[in-house]
């Protein structure tokens, strides 16, 4: 049994003896606690965004439940558990229902293949601190990546209202233009690393800080992954899926009490396991220098863990706080003109200088004569929209005419002033 599961189970050194009780329970303890955590994180991080957006807004921010506000969250989740779960007359009601789930599940499973520290012995079993670690768990990453947006496509389409239904489709159009970037860092990631395993990814980083592959594949791809994945949780200035001005309130207009709660629970969760993946792909994962104190050799790599994924939340709020809102054309104009194409060259980049070095440069000069071409292809293709537009530019329009008024000759008086 276990020699037909192994090729699923991963490394974990918990499947090492065979599968028992006591191996089953301490599964389930791991499922619990992780899934615990992770609600809890929750809490904390939406305190955590409306504090620091209040400090740099010169406001107090939550300051009444609880201690610094700290359990501001949790009386507003109790508040809507117990508000009136409304249904609009047209809606398609199973599918209504089954929308919010569809959108909370991936975020959590995609948690479950984050390692969030080193081995622990526990009662005599050594294993990971890590749900699964699948051989393919980077696909598995992909994969609930991608089912999330039907969560948010099936709520906006079966509420029978044209707003959500628009809020529904641009959030799968800018799912599906920022997952083809996405996808290619991440292969950036898998070709360096060799492996599918998020296990694996972090020990090939683990020893020095020039080992991390932020640095090994040259900082780019990192900020073309981390500006996806900002699109990809539908935070600010990407969060034109529930632009107020236009959608009054996006794919979950329709929805009340805690299905609207689940909703919002889902976009903190994927900031926080995105987070926590960008930190495993390319800052280490738990990596980090680990003090000769006894007894605690176990806990510095979770405490690295934290520090890094907090500070990326922190770079989520701030760039909450600090951006406005794109608009739809400049969002699509930045996936599909400017972060496919670069992802696509520096993937070539890395694939040639990991055949050989001629290899590499090679690319890096056929990458640059592809990028001028491109950028001169979309400049002209600029300009013949300006040219073959209806109506010109307003700005253009009332220059023109500006141009066009014939200028009153200047007149005196028989006093000679003008």
């Amino acid at each position: 049994m276990i020699a037909a599961l192994a090729p699923l189970l991963g490394t974990d050194p918990l499947y090492s003896s065979g599968l028992n009780w006591q191996v089953v329970l301490i599964v389930l303890i791991k499922v619990l606690v992780v899934f615990g955590a992770l609600m809890v994180a929750v809490m904390l991080m939406i305190w955590f965004e409306r504090k620091v957006i209040s400090d740099m807004q010169s406001r107090i921010g939550p300051n009444r439940a609880g201690p610094f506000g700290i359990a501001q969250t949790l009386a507003d989740g109790i508040k809507l558990f117990f508000k009136e779960d409304l249904i609009p007359d047209k809606a398609d009601r199973f599918v209504f229902k089954l929308a919010p789930y569809l959108t909370i599940i991936p975020a959590f499973l995609a948690f479950a293949i984050v390692p969030i520290g080193g081995e622990v012995t526990l009662f005599g079993h050594t294993f990971e601190l890590q749900l699964a670690d699948p051989p393919m768990g980077i696909l598995f990453l992909l994969a609930m990546s991608a089912i999330a947006v039907y969560g948010v496509m099936l709520a906006g389409w079966s509420s029978g209202s044209k707003y959500p239904l628009l809020g529904s489709v641009r959030a799968s159009a800018q799912m599906i233009s920022y997952e083809a970037a996405l996808g290619l860092t991440v292969v950036m990631v898998v070709l360096i690393t060799g492996s599918l395993s998020t296990r694996t990814i972090v020990n090939e980083q683990a020893g020095h800080l020039w080992q991390w592959n932020a640095i090994r594949l040259a900082v780019v791809p990192f900020l073309i992954f981390f500006i996806a994945v900002v699109a990809e949780t539908n935070r600010p200035p990407f969060d034109l899926v529930e632009a107020d001005q236009e959608l009054v309130g996006g794919f979950h207009t329709e929805y009340s009490s805690i299905r609207f709660a689940l909703f919002f629970l889902a976009e903190f969760m994927n900031t926080i396991t995105m987070s926590a993946i960008t930190v495993t792909l390319f800052f280490g994962g738990p990596d980090g220098p680990i003090p000769h104190i006894p007894h605690t050799q176990w806990l510095w790599p979770i405490l690295w863990f934290l520090g890094k994924t907090i500070l990326f939340l922190f770079v989520f709020v701030w760039l909450r706080a600090a951006l406005p809102r794109l608009r739809y054309d400049q969002l699509m104009d930045l996936g599909w003109k400017r972060l496919i194409p670069l992802s696509l060259g520096w993937l070539l980049i890395v694939a040639g200088f990991m055949i050989d070095g001629f290899w590499g440069v090679g690319m890096v000069a056929a990458v640059l004569v592809a990028g001028v071409l491109l950028t001169r292809a979309f400049a002209i293709g600029a300009l013949r929209e300006d040219t073959n537009a209806v109506l010109p530019a307003v700005g253009i329009r009332l220059w023109s005419r500006a141009e066009e008024q014939p200028v009153p000759p200047a007149t005196t008086t028989e006093g000679g002033e003008r």
